[in-house]
């Protein structure tokens, strides 16, 4: 490996000077969702996205099947389809933006048991409100100390190594890891077929075969889990949801199955994406280094500059809607573009530019409305501990690799960095 730092200004990435894409001049000629990002600039999203938003905050996208839909990248009306109930999250109703041959088996039918994210109201609320205790800011407070000693023993496991690692496999991964399964209750020592299932359901090439397969295997794991709490409870989530008698035990699993998978990867990819932004950022290290107490503040500026549900959320009118003045017709498929939304200068001063100063209020990272992530106060007391703990730890902490060889999450639905080689 090379040992040159990501801060030797030939190798700074972040800055992209390359010309706006031209986009179609027909509108005949209605593109697919940009899926391509410029390599120097790894924390932007895809140009050709940046530049639909610059024409217009709503246009017309092409989805894989052919059906002509809409793309959302303003924020304002990100926001406000989000917030409105008549547009649908149902399954059965969704229609991805990108190629995703794994989501075949689960999306033109009703929702999995329990996948609250794929329902609307009033199963989306029932199941919502059964989870929402064990998801508060009081409760996630209660969970600080137990999160710092985490953070902390992966911390010492990283400084046994020597002077390098696997940022990611060692702490970014770990981390939220270990935090889910002591939350819901389940064993990490399981960690390495949940973790091989989840990151199968997440990524952009898989068969629907595999992908069935990997759901079923986690459904038959959290099944036999719920069952076994249900028997022999514990001071966690599955054992209170077994003992509240509300839920079915496909239920359970189901929710179980999604917190898990969700809820360690899209804070893993956090993590890690987030450790590179600083170490590429070093005016910005050293502010939050400087003074801790930026924490809070500096996860809110990373959240909405890094974005990494990068090819955002899906929806569908239930009837026809007006928004910006189109016609939005019942059963067109509407992506919210997430991260060009958080991108959106309407909203953010130099929204391009990361500013852990700045108040980030009213970035959409985490989504809006109903569906707004039941886990975003967990997410955010586990980076507030963890970045502060992981600089301090490790002062000297450097990429042990050039910027441009760190592999990129770009065939993942969240996105991230698959490893990230740091020496200190």
């Amino acid at each position: 490996m090379s040992g040159e730092s990501v801060h030797a200004s030939r190798d700074i990435p972040g800055t992209c000077d390359s010309p706006v894409p031209a986009l179609p001049s027909s509108h005949g000629d209605v593109p697919a969702h940009p899926t391509d990002r410029d390599r120097r600039c790894p924390f932007d999203p895809p140009p050709e996205l940046t530049a639909l938003r610059e024409k217009t905050p709503l246009s017309r996208l092409r989805y894989p099947d052919g059906h002509i839909g809409w793309l959302v990248t303003g924020h304002e009306p990100a926001r406000k389809v989000l917030a409105d109930p008549r547009f649908s999250a149902r399954s059965e109703l969704k229609r991805v933006p990108v190629l995703r041959p794994g989501t075949d088996p689960f999306y033109g039918s009703p929702a999995l048991p329990g996948w609250l994210v794929d329902m609307d109201a009033p199963d989306h609320t029932r199941l919502r409100r059964r989870l929402m205790s064990w998801f508060t800011a009081r409760r996630t407070r209660a969970l600080t100390p137990r999160i710092g000693r985490i953070v902390d023993d992966r911390l010492d496991e990283m400084a046994a190594l020597g002077g390098q690692a696997d940022l990611v496999e060692h702490f970014a991964l770990p981390v939220p890891s270990l935090v889910i399964c002591e939350l819901l209750g389940v064993p990490y020592t399981e960690r390495a077929d949940f973790q091989r299932n989840s990151a199968t359901l997440f990524k952009l090439d898989v068969t629907a075969e595999q992908a069935a397969t990997a759901m079923a295997e986690l459904n038959a794991f959290l099944t036999e889990l719920a069952l076994h709490r249900g028997r022999s409870p514990g001071d966690d989530l599955l054992s209170a949801l077994a003992a509240d008698g509300e839920l079915s035990t496909a239920e359970i699993a189901g929710a179980g199955a999604l917190l898990l998978s969700a809820g360690h990867e899209t804070t893993a990819g956090s993590l890690g994406l987030g450790t590179f932004a600083l170490m590429s950022h070093p005016d910005q290290l050293a502010r939050l280094t400087a003074a801790p107490s930026l924490a809070a503040n500096a996860v809110e500026e990373l959240l909405r500059y890094l974005t990494i549900f990068h090819f955002g959320l899906p929806r569908t009118p239930l009837e026809d809607l007006t928004l910006l003045g189109h016609t939005l017709r019942a059963g067109e498929s509407v992506t919210v573009s997430l991260s060009a939304a958080n991108r959106d200068p309407a909203h953010f001063e130099d929204p391009d530019r990361l500013d852990i100063t700045r108040s980030a209020a009213g970035h959409l990272a985490f989504g809006h409305g109903a569906h707004q992530c039941i886990g975003q106060h967990l997410a955010r007391t586990e980076m507030r501990i963890a970045f502060p703990a992981l600089f301090a730890r490790f002062p000297g902490l450097k990429l042990a690799v050039p910027s441009s060889e760190v592999p990129l999450g770009e065939d993942m639905g969240f996105y991230g960095v698959h490893a990230l080689p740091v020496r200190w």
